[in-house]
């Protein structure tokens, strides 16, 4: 007999195919009692087998995909994730370089204005310094005009130490 239950299936058509059709009446045939029950045997006891088979496989592909289908969830939340990472991590350095540019942008004003106030303080105090000198410059001529009126000394050139500014 036939091994799978396709080949047995297969065998009953061709025994049916092949029948002798009744007198009268074509869609009726006569075929071999004995062999047909057989065949049917055959079908029943490979069946159960078969179905079994069949769903096992069944089973097993869901699992399969149940388990693709978990596997590709964590891939696309891991997937997320990273890419929330990746994101912060740039929006802090993109951050952190915009605070870094603006102090740095501070700090250069700030040194502009010190230098500045500086440069100004500087001018002023070096005036004030020459104002100061040439003003106990004067008192010094003047005093000393005083001294040789009083004293009736002429008038000498200054010795060189002294010149007149």
């Amino acid at each position: 007999m036939a091994n799978g239950i396709e080949e047995v299936i297969s065998t009953l058509y061709d025994m049916i195919q092949d029948a002798w059709s009744l007198p009268l009446g074509a869609e009726k045939c006569v075929v071999e009692r004995d062999r047909v029950l057989d065949l049917l045997d055959e079908i029943s006891n490979q069946l159960p087998g078969e179905l079994k088979q069949a769903k096992t496989i069944v089973e097993s592909r869901n699992e399969v995909i149940t388990n693709a289908k978990k596997e590709a969830e964590n891939i696309i939340k891991q997937a997320e994730r990273r890419a929330k990472q990746m994101i912060s991590q740039e929006s802090v350095y993109l951050e952190a370089q915009k605070e870094a540019a603006a102090v740095m942008k501070q700090a250069n004003d700030k040194i502009k204005e010190l230098r500045q106030v500086t440069n100004e303080y500087v001018n002023d105090a070096m005036k004030r310094t020459e104002d100061a000198i040439a003003e106990a410059l004067a008192r010094v001529k003047e005093s000393r005009g005083k001294f040789n009126s009083l004293t009736g000394a002429q008038e000498k050139k200054p010795s060189p130490i002294i010149e007149d500014v």
